[in-house]
């Protein structure tokens, strides 16, 4: 298998190619948003709860419309992405709605050299996890930006989805994979004109991400497995009151997963 040393520079090269065809597309509504409709799904709301006064670190939060949709929830928010596209019009969509979240662009393993700081709130949520091969190091920087006594609030893609073929049919991954996946496909949106983008991602098992949280002293006090997305992942989903589920195998295979974690100060002594 090939193998790509420079994924950080891949990836960003994607999302930066991506990132208009997506500003553009219906699936992001961008219209929608500036006319004021949150971005965010029932899922993310529930989970966030009262946010009010809390201070949020979005991490990789692509052109901001879910970081300033937290901030117009009265939070203080920080979305970091390492798209320069991606956060240039993020800062464009704060301006135009006068939110005061504020973006950093950069990989999100060098937000320590752009920001000293620590957060109520770390928040990620759908396509997160596989651009990165090492989850011990992406909990370390959870851990790192995490006051003590603060929550992480994760909702992604679960793992099982990632092995099969786009019609379900057969499987095609492995459910945990250490080797990197390059690939050449178009992206997500439902744009008139796709274009094709190569990307590095890898497939995590739920136990690296439990792991990766549990050995950076973060405590699991929450995890829901959900058989729909709010999304049409694959334009060949079935969907029922706003949820999305896979034709022909309904309510069998796991779509989300939601995690909450929180930092203590004694963590260690429940290792």
């Amino acid at each position: 298998m090939k193998t790509d040393d420079n994924f950080i520079e891949t990836n960003r090269t994607s999302w930066n190619q991506r990132t208009q065809e997506h500003f553009d597309s219906d699936f992001y509504d961008v219209k929608g948003f500036l006319n004021g409709k949150s971005s965010l799904n029932p899922i993310e709301i529930d989970l966030l709860k009262d946010i009010k006064n809390k201070k949020i670190l979005h991490l990789q939060c692509h052109f901001g419309m879910d970081s300033i949709s937290i901030s117009r929830m009265g939070a203080k928010v920080v979305g970091v992405d390492l798209s320069d596209e991606a956060i240039a019009i993020a800062k464009f969509l704060a301006k135009e709605m006068q939110s005061d979240a504020q973006f950093i662009c950069c990989n999100i393993f060098d937000l320590p050299n752009h920001l000293n700081d620590t957060f109520d709130i770390v928040f990620t949520s759908y396509g997160v996890i596989n651009w990165y091969p090492d989850l011990n190091q992406w909990g370390d920087l959870i851990n790192r930006y995490m006051k003590v006594g603060g929550k992480f609030i994760m909702v992604e893609f679960h793992p099982v989805l990632w092995m099969f073929d786009t019609q379900f049919e057969k499987i095609e991954s492995a459910y945990s994979c250490e080797e990197q996946y390059l690939t050449i496909s178009e992206t997500y949106t439902n744009a008139s004109e796709k274009g094709t983008y190569k990307e590095v991602t890898w497939n995590h098992g739920l136990s690296k991400v439990f792991q990766a949280l549990l050995q950076n002293k973060l405590q699991i006090v929450d995890f829901v497995e959900y058989d729909y997305s709010p999304f049409n992942l694959f334009g060949n989903m079935i969907e029922k009151d706003g949820e999305f589920q896979v034709k022909g195998k309904e309510g069998l295979i796991p779509i989300l997963f939601s995690v909450v974690a929180e930092k203590i100060k004694n963590m260690s002594s429940l290792l």
